[in-house]
């Protein structure tokens, strides 16, 4: 029963490192995945930012028309030269720039610093996971070869005493054939003694 019953707790642990593997495989693919994300995502970051600069003009070619673009670079240019036209340019044309600026660039940049922090916050959580499972596995490894360790151990011990089980049996039966044969010897010395015996009472009759 006792063997049966390492026999069954081994078949379970190999079942038990073998899903710590497909886990540990797992965590290792989606690990390489988050990486070439975070890679991608990088790649992408000094990209985007000459783009950031070129949205401001977009942005006020499509809040402003031709007519604005136009009294804009005109009162841009005179600043210097006619000083009464700058306070009528200024308030309308100044503050808007900036605003989409601002509103344009944060968003892109809060996104990708959030989506990097994300993927950075993933990473570390899978190398924990994979520490873990590996921790797991290391354990269960432990385990395993500490069982079959003792199954090795006990086989042996069974197989010895079984063996000397075995020789005790074949010295008790090599006694009890050898208490037979004396058992024989002495029968046939008494039939032997009980036909001279009938021979001399046939003898001493006649």
């Amino acid at each position: 029963t006792q063997l049966l019953e390492a026999q069954a707790r081994i078949a379970e642990l190999e079942t038990h490192v073998f899903q710590l593997n497909q886990k540990a495989t797992a965590a290792v693919d989606r690990w390489a995945d988050y990486e070439a994300e975070l890679t991608r995502l990088r790649a992408m970051l000094p990209s985007s930012t000459p783009e950031q600069s070129h949205s401001p003009t977009r942005s006020s070619f499509f809040q402003a028309g031709a007519t604005r673009i136009s009294a804009l670079m005109y009162s841009r240019r005179p600043q210097t030269a006619s000083p009464p036209a700058v306070p009528r340019a200024a308030p309308p044309v100044t503050p808007p720039p900036p605003e989409p600026r601002v509103t344009m660039m944060t968003p892109t940049t809060r996104n990708s610093g959030r989506t990097a922090e994300d993927l950075l916050e993933a990473l570390n959580k899978e190398q924990m996971l994979r520490k873990a499972a590996e921790g797991r596995l290391n354990e269960t490894n432990r385990e395993l070869e500490d069982l079959s360790a003792t199954l090795f151990e006990q086989a042996n011990e069974m197989v010895a005493t079984e063996r000397r089980a075995r020789a005790a049996l074949e010295q008790k039966v090599s006694e009890l054939e050898q208490r037979d044969v004396e058992k024989r010897v002495r029968l046939d010395k008494l039939e032997l003694a009980m036909h001279r015996i009938e021979k001399v009472k046939t003898l001493l009759i006649e």
